[in-house]
Order: structure tokens, then C-alpha cells, then sequence
């Protein structure tokens, strides 16, 4: 067996190295990272089962902690004992295992590799240690076939690189851990354990309204009162219920969401006070209801504005009374339930129009809260697109990044259909992306295309709370340029003038000064 310290002359640095850098600045999360780079080597240097062998804090026994291509069965077969076969002697020693051949290396134990597969092939193995102070922490392990006796020198130089890069992300996250215990542990002390941000539970973003939306979602949730969530669709709605039922005292107990505008009017009633055998036909066996379900625990109306007059008066009843019958039935089950709704729109109006119930809508109207738009939480962009981002990638099995000026764009949009629109926009970009790079005119491209859907029924609001109302987002075009100029000359500069001449936000004319290389 082939084990020493190698001394390779550093050549020029492949593009590989490039794409790995730009996955450690877009992310330092370990798993999203260590996937991504174990994906990038089988795809662009055909390094292919890729692992990483840390050792078990309990055992001390050499475990895969991360691995592409290989299988459960296979991830539990790869434990080694410290010094054991190749891996464990590299390991142990600190030194660069090279194996050409494994079906003649006996140190290789072939723990993972089913040698009865290669079927003649010369399959390489090439093991290389995770230092941190000159002391191997792990090991960074690939297979890879040669037909050929050409040297492993390339391979052998970027696999030490990205262990040296591994190494480096391995002690941060030991840091940033720490840290966070510690940070963890001094918010405890100081407020009394209570957790206040709705990062705990899934909700991200640190802008100021949506931080007020948290706040107030989790002082409810220590009560049984009826919570009302008003917002656009794409909004959160669901997840702010899904808080609330969490922090609360329910959280043990089921949680059951029911979308009262996607169900045809005369099913929802059998979907929310469940039916009787032969009670309607179709009614083939008896079926307790979304009611019953929730029982001690909380039920979710969603776009609660678009239920039915009839079923708004057994849906108050059930709030009077907290008695529900099923449909054919006679027998009052009691349930106590906690109820959260939600609606897209302005239920007051509702109420004046006489299409939605007054006694129920203060039934319902206990606590209110405004989920904020996500025009009106710019600065959460960034973080949401490169959590959409981080997953998309591990979903797809692609190292996908997205330029600067493309963040910058994103910024500049309404988004009309807020996060769930983001999250769609990043998953098609993650999916039809041609290179490993988003760039700012393909980001703009696909705003374009976004802003041509549905504009009148979801405008895009000027941030400006002055302006009414900002036109459609629009790709920056080159004739623009003498417009902006002679705005900008009217209004003496002043760029929140001239935005409104041109009917635009200031932040939408700033970005097309930048891009159209205007003075400011």
C-alpha cells in the first residue's frame, strides 16, 4: 500500500476550487456544504461515493458522517476501528492513502465497496486526512476508475485542498456551536426560557414588522383565544398557525389545517363535522370530521372569508356550545378545540356587505394579526432566497449559486405572491440553471416574466408609504438611460422626485442608476 506524505507541486488551480469557494460563501452550514462538495467532485472529476469519516464521540469508532452515492446499508457497514484497514491507518498516521488497484490491496477491507461489481475494472481508492492543527480530525474519502496508469497527481491536489477547506469549516461550526449554546444559555437566563423568535419554528426573516408579528404570535399562543391571521396568499398564514399551536400549551396535541376556499361549499361541511354511514350518498362508513380530529389540540381555518353563510352559523355554534354533530347524526359530541383562522382580505368588509356573519367574525376576531408582505420586508430577501436556495440544491443534487447584482434585483421586485412566489422562483432557477451561476440578467428575466402574472390582481405596492403604488417590475432597458438622466436633471437630484416622475420606487430608480452607470 501506497501511504506517505506527498509533496505536489501546486499547478494551476481548476475551476472545481472556484465553484467550492463560492458554495462556502453562499453557505456555512456543514451538511448543505460538505453534500455539496462531495456532489461536485462525482459530477465535474468523476470522484464518485464520496465520504467523510469523522469518529463517533461515544465509541470512538470511525463513522461515514457524510457521503454521496452511498447507500444506508453500506453507511452502516462503514465503521472502522482507529488504525483499522486504509482509512484507519489514515487516521491514525496523518498520510495520504493511494490505493490503484483495491482488488489487490489487502489493507482495504471493502466494507463498502462490493469488489465481486468491478468486474475487472481498476477501481482507485484515495483516502486523504482532515487536519486541524497538524492532527487528523477525519478522513476524505473517493473511488474513481482508471483505465489507464496516468498519474493521480490532479486528483491527489484538489482532494488535500478541500480537506484543508473541510478542516477550516469543521472548526467554525465547532465555534459558531458554542457560541450559539452560550448566546442560547444567556437568553434563557435573561428571559426566563421563554423562546421569542419565530426562527425556532421555521418562520426567517429579522425585519422589523415581521418581527412584531412574531412577537405578537407568541404571546398568543399561551392562550386558548380565537386568533385571527390576516395577510396576502404566499404570505405565511399557515406557519404563523403552526407557531402559534407550538408555543402553546396544545403543542402535545394534534394540530389539523383545513383550507375552506379549496373544498367545494357543500363538502366542507362533511369535511369539518364528519358524517354517519348512509347519512348522503357516498357515505359508505361512518367518518368522525377536521372537528372531532383536532380535539385538545387546535383547528386551522384557512381563507376562513370564503365559507358559506349556512356553515358560518354551525361553525359559531360549535364555538358557543363546543358540541359538534355529524352530519345524519343526532348524538352532540362534545370537543374542545382551539380555533385559528385566516383570510387574505378585509373580513370588516365582509361583515358591511353582509356576506360574512358579525357575531362570528367577533367570535373569531379575539387577537388579530397582520402578517406582513413580503414588499414590506425587503431585508429578509436575501436570507429567504439562500435558505430556498440551500435546500433547492440538496434537493436536486446541484452546487447553484446566485450572483450579487441577482440578489440586488430580487430586492428591487414586489413579489406579488410573496414567499411562496420567492420559494417557486428560486426552485425553477435552482432547476433550469445551465451553469453553476445565477447571474443578475437571468434573475431579471425571470422577474420580467413573474411581473406579467396577474398584476392587477396583486399589484406591486410602492415601499414608499407616500406613493400609492409602484409600476410592475421591468428589466433595466439601455433606452432608459436619457429618461433617468433628464428626471434626475428636473429634480435637481433628488431622487425620491424623480422615482415619481418616472413612476418607479427610489429603490427601483437607484438600482437602474447603478446598472446604467449614471452619476448619483
Amino acid at each position: 500500500m501506497n501511504i506517505h506524505a506527498l509533496d505536489i507541486s501546486f499547478a494551476r488551480t481548476p475551476d472545481v476550487l472556484l465553484e467550492v469557494s463560492q458554495i462556502l460563501g453562499a453557505s456555512l452550514d456543514t451538511e448543505m456544504t460538505i453534500g455539496a462538495i462531495l456532489r461536485l467532485l462525482s459530477q465535474r472529476l468523476q470522484l464518485r461515493r464520496g465520504r467523510v469519516i469523522f469518529p463517533d464521540p461515544s465509541s470512538g469508532e470511525l463513522r461515514v458522517r457524510f457521503a454521496e452515492g452511498l447507500s444506508e446499508d453500506e453507511l452502516r457497514r462503514a465503521v472502522y476501528a482507529f488504525g483499522e484497514g486504509v482509512t484507519g491507518r489514515v487516521m491514525a498516521t496523518g498520510q495520504i492513502a493511494l490505493i490503484p488497484d483495491v482488488s489487490k490491496e489487502p489493507l482495504y477491507l471493502a466494507r463498502v465497496t462490493d469488489l465481486s461489481r468491478i468486474r475487472g475494472r481498476k477501481l482507485a481508492y484515495i483516502a486523504v486526512p482532515i487536519l486541524q492543527d497538524n492532527r487528523p480530525i477525519g478522513v476524505l474519502a473517493v473511488e474513481t476508475d482508471r483505465a489507464t496508469d496516468i498519474p493521480f497527481e490532479n486528483e491527489l491536489r484538489i482532494l488535500r485542498i478541500l480537506a484543508a477547506m473541510i478542516g477550516q469549516l469543521s472548526r467554525i461550526n465547532d465555534l459558531v456551536q458554542e457560541k450559539t449554546r452560550q448566546l442560547i444559555s444567556e437568553n434563557i437566563a435573561s428571559k426566563g426560557g421563554r423562546k421569542e423568535k419565530g426562527m425556532v419554528y421555521g418562520i426567517l426573516g429579522e425585519s422589523p414588522a415581521l418581527r412584531k408579528s412574531v412577537a405578537m404570535a407568541l404571546r398568543a399562543a399561551d392562550s386558548d383565544a380565537a386568533v385571527l391571521l390576516e395577510g396576502e396568499s404566499g404570505s405565511g398564514k399557515e406557519r404563523f398557525a403552526r407557531m402559534i399551536h407550538l408555543a402553546g400549551p396544545r403543542r402535545d396535541q394534534p394540530f389539523v389545517c383545513i383550507n375552506c376556499a379549496a373544498i367545494p361549499a357543500n363538502l366542507l361541511e362533511a369535511e369539518l363535522f364528519g358524517h354517519e354511514k348512509g347519512s348522503f350518498t357516498g357515505a359508505t362508513a361512518t367518518r368522525p370530521g377536521k372537528l372531532e380530529l383536532a380535539a385538545n389540540g387546535t383547528l386551522f381555518l384557512d381563507e376562513i372569508g370564503d365559507m358559506s353563510l349556512d356553515l358560518q352559523a354551525k361553525v359559531l355554534r360549535v364555538l358557543q356550545d363546543k358540541t359538534v354533530q355529524r352530519i345524519g347524526g343526532s348524538k352532540e359530541i362534545q370537543v374542545d378545540v382551539r380555533i385559528i383562522t385566516a383570510t387574505n382580505r378585509q373580513l370588516q368588509d365582509a361583515v358591511n356587505r353582509g356576506e360574512f356573519r358579525m357575531d362570528l367574525y367577533y367570535r373569531i376576531n379575539v387577537i388579530r394579526i397582520e402578517l406582513p408582505p413580503l414588499r414590506e420586508r425587503r431585508d429578509d430577501i436575501r436570507l429567504l432566497a439562500s435558505y430556498f436556495l440551500i435546500r433547492e440544491n440538496q434537493r436536486h443534487g446541484r452546487n447553484v449559486v446566485i450572483e450579487h447584482d441577482a440578489l440586488t434585483a430580487m430586492e428591487n421586485y414586489g413579489w406579488p405572491g410573496n414567499v411562496r412566489q420567492l420559494e417557486n422562483v428560486i426552485a425553477r432557477l435552482v432547476i433550469m440553471a445551465e451553469t453553476w451561476t445565477i447571474s443578475a440578467n437571468e434573475m431579471e428575466a425571470v422577474i420580467a416574466e413573474e411581473s406579467r402574472i396577474s398584476v392587477e390582481a396583486a399589484p406591486v405596492y410602492d415601499i414608499q408609504k407616500t406613493l400609492p403604488a409602484a409600476r410592475p417590475y421591468e428589466r433595466v432597458r439601455g433606452d432608459e438611460h436619457q429618461h433617468i438622466r433628464e428626471a434626475m436633471a428636473l429634480s435637481r437630484g433628488n431622487k425620491t422626485a424623480a422615482a415619481r416622475m418616472l413612476g418607479m420606487s427610489a429603490r427601483q430608480l437607484y438600482y437602474r442608476l447603478q446598472k446604467l452607470d449614471i452619476p448619483i
